[in-house]
Order: structure tokens, then C-alpha cells, then sequence
């Protein structure tokens, strides 16, 4: 068992474990959960028909609703919420919870990762090089 001031550092990064840190515990963060679905090696092992994807995907659907059923209490336990209405097709979330709701989110069976909800920017042009082309 992990202590309950640091998630467990299987299912969160160690940065992101290190930003929780300098938190209050029931200070607020929005975080992407990755929940555990089935076995998503059906979706990409081989060619398969119409029917056999739509059957993947309800698959993985009802998956990742029953491992959402199991943490719900989690997120009403510390504060959470989600802001999605449902998994998406790779099984996560978008939830809004506490500091220690992550790390009890990271404790749980139900739950394969916890990632922090961070904005993505465009590369900046200075940083980036161009390979000029001699004709």
C-alpha cells in the first residue's frame, strides 16, 4: 500500500506526481483517467468487418462504463466531477477532483493511469528548424 500523500507511481507520472505535491490536498485539478476496459487487442489485431468493430467498440463502451461505476464513489467522495458524460472509445474521462481524489483514484482497480488535463501549444518556429533543400 502507498502512503495516501503520494499516488501510486504506477498509474501517475512522477512531474505530475511532483505538481500534485505542491498542492493542498483538497485543492482541485482536472485530470484525464484512463480506465481499465477489456482487452483492446481485438481492435487492432487483424482486418475485421463492420460488424466485428461496432461489437469491439460496444465492447469496450460497456467496459469502460462498468470501471466507471466501480470509482464513482470516488468522485463523490472528494469533491469530483466529471466533465464528460461518457468514456470515450479508449475507455477515459475528463474528471474535475481533488488532490486526494487522484491519489485514491490511483489506488483503484478500476483505474489504469491518472494524467493531468494540460494544454497543448503549437511548436514555436524559433525552436524549430528547416532543412533547406539544394536545386
Amino acid at each position: 500500500m502507498h502512503r495516501h500523500d503520494a499516488p501510486n507511481p504506477n498509474k501517475v507520472s512522477p512531474e505530475f506526481a511532483s505538481r500534485l505535491s505542491n498542492l493542498e490536498p483538497q485543492q482541485k485539478v482536472r485530470v484525464i483517467v484512463l480506465l481499465q476496459v477489456q482487452d483492446t487487442q481485438s481492435l487492432t489485431n487483424k482486418r475485421q468487418s463492420r460488424n466485428e468493430r461496432q461489437a469491439a467498440i460496444k465492447a469496450v463502451r460497456e467496459s469502460a462504463e462498468q470501471a466507471l461505476g466501480n470509482i464513482i464513489e470516488i468522485i463523490q467522495n472528494f469533491d469530483g466531477r466529471s466533465l464528460t458524460e461518457h468514456p470515450d472509445l479508449l475507455g477515459s474521462i475528463l474528471l474535475e477532483i481533488t488532490v486526494a481524489g487522484v491519489n485514491a483514484l490511483a489506488e483503484s482497480e478500476a483505474v489504469k493511469a491518472v494524467m493531468e488535463d494540460q494544454s497543448i501549444y503549437p511548436i514555436h518556429l524559433s525552436n524549430s528548424f528547416r532543412i533547406n533543400t539544394i536545386e
